[in-house]
């Protein structure tokens, strides 16, 4: 089923872009949500009037998240946590844990910016990537370190 998009969708595309999906993810998400319109000829001609409104908020977008990218470069985040003898953590640290770091020195992101594959179980420093912006991925420097 062929729907234009009327929010950016990273899975699918930027905004007024068409994109072919499944009719049960059309139907039961995508259009009633809001965030997509069927591809008719008639919407094809709405959306290209509403292009240039479209571009604006892709650059406003665009900006925002190099501006919070640039924010986000480098940040190092100290986290403690109880160790084993063989220097494994006890628990784990998730993306909540990273979030809540981040928070504290002022860097609010979502739960699903934090690229983190699997919660971190050993002692050291690791680079985790924050997806920003489809595209905009800066580095953050996470230390894990005993109690």
């Amino acid at each position: 089923m062929k729907i234009i998009l009327k929010e950016t969708i990273e899975s699918l595309g930027i905004i007024g872009s068409e994109a072919e999906v499944k009719k049960g993810y059309a139907r039961n998400y995508l259009l009633p949500q809001g965030k997509a319109v069927l591809a008719t000829p008639q919407n094809r001609k709405l959306m290209e009037k509403e292009r240039t409104k479209f571009e604006l908020q892709i650059a406003k977008e665009t900006a925002h998240a190099e501006e919070m990218a640039k924010r986000i470069e480098g940040v190092t985040c100290t986290l403690k946590g109880k160790v084993s003898d063989e220097n494994r953590l006890y628990g784990s640290i998730t993306v909540r844990d990273i979030m809540t770091a981040l928070a504290a020195q002022g860097i609010e992101v979502e739960k699903n910016m934090i690229l983190l594959n699997d919660p971190i179980k050993t002692l050291g420093t690791y680079t985790i990537p924050i997806r920003v912006y489809k595209g905009v991925k800066p580095q953050i420097t996470v230390e894990i370190t005993a109690e």
